[in-house]
């Protein structure tokens, strides 16, 4: 009785060792793949905060499955900004995407899009890929999406428009809830995309831009007017590579 005893502990005991190596393989494995496969671009914790001094106060409040985004400002565009950013800070070059669900429409230029910038003063340098609340023609723009930047602090703000477009439908036309964003960097390089899926994007625009290696990244929106706010949905924030 004491032998079948013993050679039953001597069998627990293995097992527990062959247990313990195969979790301990198990974790290792993980640990090699968190440390191989780091996810880039919206990692860190996002912060949230009114740029320039908009009347009405913007917010950010985080989703199910996203964030959504309430802003008043009375432009970005011109010399400074007005607008409501949800950001982090980001090193290096980066390859980021976002939906936009939807965008209300205080105003025919109200916009949305996200935003790398070189710091939080209102008239900073940065660059803006958006979105407008619809198709109706805009200026110079017969598209729903747009590029702007802004190339010197406290200078004038530019943007890129698609190619004229003599066809009845844009070029590049927005229906919410489907409406993918992508802002990518290569050095000095900025390239943005649009997708009606999140899976097959549309070259829209590239633009050189000499921002340090360390920007403000995030998602930017603006009512566009002083006496009213927008409110602008995100979801699926992730990066490129790995989705």
């Amino acid at each position: 009785m004491r032998r079948f005893s013993a050679l039953r502990a001597i069998s627990l005991i293995f097992v527990a060792i062959v247990l313990s190596v195969a979790m301990a393989a198990t974790g290792a494995s993980q640990d090699r793949k968190t440390k191989t496969n780091p996810l880039q671009g919206w990692s860190a914790p996002l912060q949230s905060a009114d740029i320039g001094n908009p009347a009405f106060h913007g917010s950010m409040q985080a989703t199910s499955d996203g964030l959504q985004i309430i802003a008043g400002g009375k432009d970005i565009w011109g010399t400074a900004d007005e607008f409501h950013f949800t950001y982090q800070k980001q090193n290096g070059n980066f390859d980021i995407v976002v939906r936009v669900r939807s965008l209300t429409a205080p105003q025919l230029y109200a916009r949305a899009g996200i935003m790398a910038r070189e710091d939080l003063s209102a008239d900073s340098r940065h660059i803006f890929f958006l979105v407008f609340p619809d198709n109706r023609p805009r200026h110079n723009n017969t598209s729903a999406y747009e590029l702007q930047f802004r190339a010197e602090k406290s200078g004038e703000s530019k943007a890129i428009y698609p190619a004229e477009n003599s066809a009845a439908a844009p070029l590049f036309p927005v229906q919410f809830p489907n409406a993918w964003l992508r802002l990518r960097r290569n050095g000095n390089e900025f390239t943005v995309f649009v997708s009606d899926d999140g899976k097959s994007w549309k070259k829209y625009a590239s633009f050189q831009l000499a921002l340090p290696p360390e920007v403000f990244l995030g998602l930017a929106a603006t009512s566009h007017t002083a006496d009213a706010s927008v409110t602008a949905t995100f979801s699926d924030l992730g990066n490129y590579q790995y989705r």
